[in-house]
């Protein structure tokens, strides 16, 4: 039953291919009617029948018009052939490196009757699949066929033989997995090397991946018009090929995918159970570790060097926190996959160099502001760093929000935070800071036009309003949130965000610091946006994959006044920075997680309270009037 099962799915892939292979043939019958209609007109005038002025006309038009897209129909062919297809970045290992893992494989090849791929490579994710780069320009030339350097004639090209596809793994998979959970996850993607080796599919792979990679030169910004013209036609032709064969190119892959499972179940059957519940377990520790451990490192010029390492670990902990996953711990006594490497730790820091590349458009290489780091010194190098980074671009912003109040010291604190912060209930009562405290008449700002501005005016009570362009279509209704008028033109998601004044114009001035901040350093060799859309899968705009989206103003006040507290707690109460392998950086006071902070954060910048604030920081033996240290 399998194998009718596998020969069905086989079947059906080739049919599809073959309505593939037919639009081409359609494409090339309708390029070469006009030189049929020229053949069949000077065909008439040979014999005598189709003679006058009249047919000699048509037959000159016809015969331009035949050259002429004869002309078209050979450049297209010549890009569609020669275009390079896109290459996903990845890892290659050689077999020298992994000998037990090129063994494993073509074992699994043999016992599914399936041609063993022809390389392996790692990619930083939790995925596998197959892929074809026979193509000359993703690398060294076809392997030659057996006796081609025997052949006579220096100028005769050497016999292409067919080269099975590369097998990409997930590196996640390699760490987290066993050697028979990896077998027999991989099983169905090497079993696809068999219907990738039947000539239909193969050829209609390449004739939709050469129209797709066409799609991409016709999308390259071109200078002069001719080339825009050119380039406007050869796009508007290989969308229209694309879009006829697109559903049978999906159908084909669908069917190839089906007999390739039908197939891989005579392998490992019952162990596939338990290997697919270890993808979702691997998928859910790698995102929460790139997310958010690895993101606040590469966002400090750091990447951690064994990220693939670091999932295991997280993994282990998930599994000790959380009760469905207590069983995975057991599997760790059995031989990891990443045995099958000869030298792990090269292959893991080279995959952790490629995720920072691709996740966050980090240099292709280490540099002095691009460093590995190892899971021993991120709490110093990575945490304590980013805290102290964040408290003073939050004390520059508020510096450049209004001169500093009286009774604050030159060194930071973060009472001037929580003091600026808190929303005033009672005039009498009302702190006296930059933004309350009245202004003389000698520094009172003056307008150019009009003269001295009113103290009670939107400059006098709107620090920081120089931070952000002026709006001249500002709503003046009464119930009208500062924040939101400034913002709302450039992200409109953040009208509803809850806040006072005072913290949204100081998160206002964040998101504008932090901006200028990324906009001076060029991220990596080639910077998101600089190089032609061809590129995007060949390490041209990086990155491919941003993790999160860039985070809102309010979320980064938040994330700035609580490196500050943490700061404050390192400085003043002998707390310690830490690493949460699920959660990231961490505060660990008094020997344990805090992990009650962020509530009382939230209700200083959304309520302008600092009560449950300067309780915890009682409770937890914090002096917010020290200094702390920002360097």
């Amino acid at each position: 039953m399998t194998g009718i099962g596998v020969e069905a799915g086989a079947q059906a892939a080739r049919s599809r291919a073959l309505a593939v292979l037919r639009v081409r043939g359609r494409a090339l019958g309708v390029a070469v009617l006009p030189a049929a209609a020229e053949v069949i007109l000077l065909a008439g005038a040979a014999t005598g029948h189709l003679v006058g002025p009249g047919w000699d006309a048509a037959r000159w038009a016809v015969g331009v018009l035949a050259v002429l897209v004869l002309l078209a129909t050979a450049g297209i062919a010549l890009v569609v052939a020669r275009a390079r297809p896109a290459m996903t970045p990845t890892v290659p290992v050689a077999e020298e490196s992994a000998p037990d893992l090129y063994r494993m494989v073509r074992d699994l090849a043999e016992r599914l009757a399936v041609p063993a791929p022809s390389a392996i490579a790692l990619t930083p994710d939790c995925d596998s699949w197959l892929e074809d780069r026979t193509h000359p320009a993703h690398g060294p030339p076809a392997r030659t066929g057996p006796g081609a350097a025997d052949l006579p004639g220096e100028g005769r090209r050497p016999r292409r033989v067919p080269v099975a596809p590369v097998l990409v793994i997930g590196s996640p998979f390699l760490w987290w997995m066993r050697v028979g959970e990896l077998r027999a996850v991989i099983a169905p993607v090497v079993a696809g090397t068999g219907p990738s080796a039947q000539p239909d599919i193969a050829a209609a792979r390449r004739f939709v991946r050469g129209l797709d990679a066409t799609l991409a030169v016709a999308a390259t910004p071109r200078r002069g018009p001719l080339a825009r013209g050119a380039c406007a036609v050869l796009g508007r032709v290989a969308r229209l090929l694309l879009g006829a064969c697109r559903e049978h190119a999906a159908q084909m892959e669908r069917g190839v995918a089906a007999a390739a499972a039908e197939r891989a179940q005579t392998v490992d059957y019952g162990l596939r159970i338990v290997a697919q519940e270890q993808v979702g377990l691997a998928y859910a520790g790698w995102d929460r570790l790139l997310t958010r451990v690895a993101l606040p490192a590469w966002r400090m010029g750091r990447w951690p060097a064994r990220l693939d390492a670091g999932v295991v670990a997280a993994l282990t902990e998930l599994s000790r926190r959380d009760r469905l996953a207590e069983g995975f711990t057991s599997r760790l006594g059995e031989r990891p996959a990443c045995d099958l490497l000869e030298e792990p730790g090269s292959v893991d820091e080279a995959t952790s160099l490629l995720a920072a590349r691709l996740f966050h458009g980090g240099p292709a290489g280490p540099r002095a502001d691009w460093a590995p780091v190892d899971w021993q010194s991120y709490p110093e190098e990575v945490v304590d760093r980013t805290w102290r980074a964040d408290a003073a671009r939050l004390h520059r912003v508020l510096d450049s929000l209004g001169p500093r109040p009286a009774r604050h010291t030159a060194a930071p604190t973060l009472a001037r935070i929580l003091d600026h912060l808190t929303e005033p209930t009672d005039p009498a009562t009302e702190p006296t800071d930059s933004a309350t405290e009245p202004m003389d008449p000698a520094t009172e700002p003056m307008d150019p036009a009009t003269g001295p501005m009113d103290p009670a005016g939107p400059a006098a009570t709107a620090p920081g309003a120089a931070l952000v362009p002026a709006r001249t279509d500002a709503r003046t209704d009464a119930d009208t949130d500062t924040y939101t008028a400034l913002t709302a033109a450039d992200d409109p998601d953040e009208d509803d965000d809850p806040g006072t004044e005072r913290s949204a114009l100081l998160a206002a001035g964040l998101s504008a610091e932090v901006a200028r901040e990324e906009n001076a350093v060029p991220r990596g060799a080639t910077a998101a946006g600089q190089s032609p859309p061809c590129t995007l899968w060949d390490g041209g705009a990086l990155p491919l994959v941003p993790l999160q989206p860039p985070r809102s103003a309010r979320e980064l006040l938040t994330d700035h006044i609580t490196a500050m507290v943490c700061c404050a707690a390192v400085d003043t109460a002998g707390a310690v920075p830490a690493l949460d392998w699920l959660d990231g950086p961490s505060l660990l006071l008094h020997g344990e997680r805090a992990a009650d902070l962020t509530p009382r954060v939230l209700s200083l910048i959304e309520e302008g309270d600092p009560g449950p604030l300067r309780d915890w920081l009682a409770a937890a033996g914090i002096r917010p009037e020290k200094p702390i240290r920002l360097v």
